[in-house]
């Protein structure tokens, strides 16, 4: 059985797990105001909240639920468009999330809006500063074809002001107390920690599962967040035997021990935006993770779902490629350890066995005299995938390279750790004709293909563009 709180309502059932909870809420619960648009996590018209504990307290986020399986819903508040609609009675029957859009003049055929008006939601039930700034930001995960965006900026921007006066109060007590979401919303806490999860045969991931259970039930397939998987695959995950990494808490967290960061495979990308020990690391991480995703998609997708994707553009395997990053593999019995750098063999083809996860990953922190830069070049800035990516970590002595590391993505059948060109840096002096040769060298590494994101010549070029843009960063840090 999957246990959660719709709304108000706790939900126990038994559908498969690997149903998309979008299916379940207006197939099976019947609530239509989360719409069905994209299916892939571009237009946030399915926007939901999603409520958890963490450390004792109730902390919420935005996600696109076409692509979350309901076994993710397992011991969390899922909240839809009617969850923060205000007691009957109400005048307008407005919240004032809901008010600022109309007052803004924020919708036009309305498609879109429930999906903005969560992810607003979303924003006033976060710790994050109230700008302007971060306000809009809490959207850039919908899409509206017909309003215009100013307009939803305007909302936005009222918002940010009404949630100005909460100060250090909590964010669950605070929007309660002033009638910005019901009032119920005060007592979820106490209810999630009601309910038990430890008969969700899904979240048993990093276990082996016992003998006693069916065959069927032996090696099902271990999903992160989900958020390609469900792109790809989603009428066979519906009904497939799965088992979850993502917030199983033996797979979370980001730590540091010695000089390694370590992380579990479960880690989001937006764990990763929050954590101080990656930002120490990488004083630009935040703008890196800009270019990747939306707020929601951050919110769901995991690294090593990201690295066990296996596509060509990874984001962050082409980030985690540059690192030199380690995987630590298990199927529940035995472990062994394999570079990045090792897992991919073909398109879509790993060094894994069957029945292997990645219980952790590792690499060491940046020194001191160590410089990273990450580049991508997508068709739209952002919410868009890589027609090229690449990443850089150069350790340096001076003005000579002791060591270098640099990755692509875009150009071959696999994320690309640039070998030939990473071992021609090393200890060679910076200048112009290093690194006109360096990119001479990626070309012979590199075998892309012409196809929606560009020519296979632009990538070439790109790639060319990108090596440059690294090594001018190294010598301007923050320019142009």
């Amino acid at each position: 059985m999957i246990h959660f709180i719709l709304n108000e309502e706790e939900i126990s059932t038994s559908i498969p797990p690997g149903m998309v909870l979008l299916d379940f809420i207006r197939y099976h619960r019947h609530l239509l105001g989360t719409k069905i648009g994209c299916r892939e996590g571009d237009c946030g018209a399915c926007t939901v909240l999603v409520g958890k504990l963490l450390d004792g307290e109730l902390h919420y986020e935005s996600m696109t639920c076409c692509l979350m399986p309901i076994g993710n819903a397992q011991g969390k508040h899922i909240v839809t468009i009617e969850g923060i609609n205000p007691a009957p009675g109400v005048v307008n029957g407005l919240n004032p999330v809901q008010q600022a859009v109309v007052n803004a003049g924020a919708t036009q055929c309305g498609f879109c809006t429930p999906g903005f008006v969560m992810s607003l939601a979303g924003f006033c039930l976060s710790n994050k500063e109230a700008t302007k700034e971060n306000a809009i930001a809490a959207v850039d995960g919908n899409i509206c074809r017909c309003t215009g965006y100013k307009s939803i900026e305007r909302a936005a921007e009222k918002i940010a002001e009404l949630m100005k006066t909460r100060k250090d109060e909590a964010p669950v007590k605070f929007v309660s107390e002033q009638n910005i979401l019901p009032a119920y919303f005060s007592s979820v806490k106490s209810k999630l920690l009601s309910l038990t999860n430890d008969q969700f045969l899904t979240s048993l991931a990093g276990r082996p599962v016992p003998d006693s259970h069916p065959d069927s039930y032996r090696d099902p397939i271990v999903v992160g967040g989900g958020t390609d998987l469900y792109v790809q695959k989603h009428d066979d995950m519906t009904h497939a035997d799965t088992r979850f990494l993502f917030d199983d808490p033996a797979l979370k967290g980001i730590t540091k021990e010695g000089n390694k960061c370590v992380m579990g495979p479960s880690v989001t990308v937006t764990d990763l935006k929050n954590s101080a020990i990656i930002n120490e690391a990488f004083p630009e991480f935040q703008q890196y993770a800009k270019l990747v995703s939306s707020t929601p998609i951050r919110n769901m997708a995991t690294i090593a779902g990201n690295f066990i994707n296996a596509s060509p553009i990874g984001d962050f395997t082409v980030f985690f490629l540059a690192l030199n990053a380690q995987l630590v593999l298990s199927d529940g019995k035995s472990k062994r350890e394999l570079p990045l750098r090792k897992l991919y063999k073909g398109y879509k083809q790993l060094d894994k066995r069957p029945g292997e996860y990645i219980e952790r990953v590792w690499f060491e922190l940046p020194g001191k005299n160590t410089f990273f830069h990450f580049e991508k070049v997508s068709k739209r800035t952002h919410l868009d995938i890589a027609s090229v990516n690449s990443a850089i970590s150069l350790s340096m002595n001076g003005d000579v390279i002791a060591h270098a590391g640099i990755s692509a993505g875009g150009v071959g059948p696999i994320p690309l750790y640039l070998q030939k060109t990473s071992a021609f840096l090393r200890r060679r002096t910076i200048s112009e004709e290093i690194i006109k040769d360096a990119i001479e060298m990626a070309q012979t590494e590199i075998s892309p293909i012409s196809d929606a994101r560009g020519s296979k010549e632009y990538k070439r070029l790109l790639l060319g563009q990108l090596i440059k843009a690294h090594f001018i960063h190294l010598n301007h840090p923050g320019g142009e």
